[in-house]
This record gives structure tokens, C-alpha cells and sequence, in this order.
């Protein structure tokens, strides 16, 4: 496991109530876990006491099979890369010198940190040479948002902790990065631990979700499981477990879709992902008026999928 969270609990002094409560669970190394739950439920106070911003009250967290409290403070953080909503990039330093700073503290040779910068700015798909001397006021905010990504992951942390960090940015923007972050999912192959009030965003990018409310954890499952089998009444109204379309969004378009007939030809049929989802392959049936779509990967077709093979898993979910 890359983090246990042993009957953790942590009480401020100005609050009669814990603000989290005595939660225990388990996180495998390189899953994306999803912190879900109303404003006040202790989320981000939780992710909080894992780089230890909070100390714990009471309880434990384990990491890698050590109590982070036996940590010495700047070494624990320098492992786990931190992204907040408001970025919080130093404005008087350019988007390089803002990527650079955790490994010139941790003394890296400035052939190494330039070839870093480099790379991370390519991987969150802003061009080096567009971007390094920059600052931050010269960008978007989406933009911001893709650097402090790049920032955290500077010294390729093997723990990345994120709160919010799309919380500030508009709708179109906030659909785009979180593209982007499913990208990056696969491509990092990192533990992730991603606090999040949006229901869509955590059903879109967790493995698990941590369901929170009052301090407690009332669920911990997969998406699916928590949309198809919901613990109470409080978590089946916040995810809208009772929303078919919404179940669709987890069932990928490759579980269902039909083996491609003999001497099929695409010759311009409407196309969807095979990494895509049942949601998004109703939507385009939908918008285009066909009966089926080719399934394709990387430009291939390698299926069928119509739409009644989605009223049918619909039926079984």
C-alpha cells in the first residue's frame, strides 16, 4: 500500500466537532483516489495531514510503511508533489524559474533541471520555447493551472496531492484539463490523491472514490460500484446514483461494442474512441441520427457499437 490512513482525526481547537473523524482506509500505489463530498465534510483536511500542512489529532498515516510523523518536514514534502486551486506560481519568476525551484533546492545540476523543465512543459502540452520565459501573468488560467502541474511533478514525486485544482477555472477550461489529466493518469503512473466537490469530476477520473460527509467516511469504492450500489440515501443523492446516463459514463464503449463485420469499410461512418464511454457514444449517435458507430483505435476501425447495445447495458446497469 502507498498510504494507509489509520483512525485519523483531526479536531481544531476553535471547533467543538472533529473536522475529520476517525477515518481508516487503504491506498495502492499508483491508483487515483478521489476525495468527494460537500463543502465542510473534511476533505481537503484530510489530504492536508498527508504532507502534514495539519497535524493529526489522533491516528495515523503510513507511508510506504513508515508513520509520515518520523519524517523530517521539508524532506516529506519534497517527495510528494502539492497542486492547490489558486496555483500559487511566484509572479516575479518566469515559468521556468517557477518549474526549477524544488530541484535547485534539492541541488540538481542546472543541465539536469533545463532538460526537467523541458520535458514537463511538453508533457502538460505547452511549448518550451512559447513558454519558459513567461511569467505568470502572461498566461491563462488554465495555463497557470498546466505549469503548477509541472511544477509539482518537478522531482518526479511518487505521491502527487491535489486540492481543488480546478476549482477556479471556467467550465470549457475545467472539461479540457481534466482531458488532461486522464492523460497524464496513464502516463505518470503515480499514486494520486485529488480532492474535488464536482461529482462529474470525480466519476470521470478516480479509480476510488472516498465519499465524505461531517468529518466520516460514508463510502469508499469504485465509481461504478458506488453509482450502482450506493451505501445510503445521503450517497445516492450526491452522485445521482439514479441516473442512468450518468451510469453510462462509466461503462467503456470496448466492453460492449460488437467485433467489426467481415470486409467492413469506414468510408465516413461517425467514429467514436475505444477508450471512450457508453455516455459520450449516445450523445453522438444522438447528434449524428446513425444506428451503430465504428469503434476505432488510433484510427482503426476495430468494432461495432449501436444503439441497441446501449439500451441493452442500460437495461442490465
Amino acid at each position: 500500500m502507498a498510504l494507509s490512513f489509520q483512525h485519523v482525526t483531526k479536531t481544531f481547537s476553535n471547533s467543538p466537532h472533529a473536522a475529520v473523524n476517525d477515518c481508516t482506509f487503504e491506498v495502492e500505489s499508483r491508483t487515483f483516489i478521489v476525495l468527494l463530498g460537500p463543502s465542510g465534510c473534511g476533505k481537503t483536511t484530510l489530504l492536508k495531514m498527508v504532507n502534514r500542512l495539519v497535524e493529526p489529532t489522533a491516528g495515523e498515516i503510513i507511508w510506504d510503511g513508515q508513520n509520515i510523523r518520523e519524517f523530517e518536514i521539508t524532506a516529506l514534502r519534497r517527495q510528494m508533489g502539492y497542486v492547490i486551486q489558486q496555483v500559487g506560481l511566484f509572479p516575479h519568476l518566469t515559468i521556468a524559474q517557477n518549474i526549477a525551484v524544488v530541484p535547485e533546492l534539492l541541488g540538481w545540476e542546472k543541465k539536469k533541471i533545463d532538460a526537467r523543465i523541458d520535458a514537463l512543459l511538453e508533457l502538460v502540452q505547452l511549448k518550451p520555447e512559447n513558454y519558459r520565459a513567461r511569467y505568470p501573468a502572461q498566461l491563462s488560467g488554465g495555463q497557470q493551472q498546466r505549469v503548477g502541474l509541472a511544477r509539482a511533478l518537478a522531482a518526479d514525486p511518487v505521491l502527487l496531492l491535489m486540492d481543488e485544482p480546478f476549482g477556479a477555472i471556467d467550465a470549457i477550461t475545467r472539461a479540457s484539463l481534466q482531458d488532461e489529466m486522464l492523460r497524464l493518469k496513464r502516463a505518470l503512473n503515480k499514486t494520486i490523491l485529488f480532492v474535488t466537490h464536482d461529482v462529474e469530476e470525480a466519476l470521470r477520473l478516480a479509480d476510488k472514490i472516498v465519499i465524505m460527509r461531517a468529518g466520516k467516511i460514508v463510502q469508499y469504492d469504485t465509481p461504478f460500484n458506488i453509482l450502482t450500489a450506493p451505501a445510503n440515501d445521503f450517497v445516492r443523492e450526491l452522485v445521482g446514483a439514479d441516473d442512468m446516463v450518468r451510469q453510462l459514463s462509466l461503462i467503456p464503449v470496448a466492453s460492449i461494442m460488437s467485433p467489426l463485420p467481415k470486409n467492413f469499410v469506414l468510408n465516413g461512418s461517425p467514429t467514436i474512441q475505444v477508450e471512450d464511454d457508453l455516455r459520450n457514444a449516445l450523445s453522438k449517435l444522438l447528434q449524428t441520427g446513425a444506428s451503430s458507430l465504428a469503434v476505432v483505435q488510433e484510427n482503426n476501425p476495430v468494432g461495432i457499437l449501436s444503439l441497441e447495445q446501449i439500451r441493452a447495458s442500460a437495461k442490465q446497469n
